[in-house]
């Protein structure tokens, strides 16, 4: 499955817990990354200051669903239920 542009789920829903550029102690659940821009896009998408967790989290259909809302829902929920951190 490819990324659908614009979603940005994975990058609001989950707590991440590596530096991200401009988020040094990484970034809570819920929180917006600051390097997503306002379409949704990854500032950092192919250069080597992008997270290496954030290169390999890999869309699904089982996370993603069908549209960007039933992907923030998804992994919402994902990291409510499991409290997991991702790192990288």
């Amino acid at each position: 499955m490819d990324c659908r542009l614009g979603c940005g789920a994975c990058c609001i829903a989950p707590s991440i817990s590596s530096p991200i550029p401009g988020m040094p102690n990484g970034k809570p659940a819920g929180v917006r990354c600051i390097q997503l821009n306002e379409n949704n896009l990854c500032k950092l998408f192919g250069k080597n200051e992008r997270p290496a967790v954030c290169h390999q989290f890999k869309p699904c259909p089982d996370l993603c669903g069908k549209t960007n809302a039933q992907a923030l829902s998804n992994l919402t929920e994902l990291e409510r239920i499991s409290n997991v951190h991702f790192t990288g």
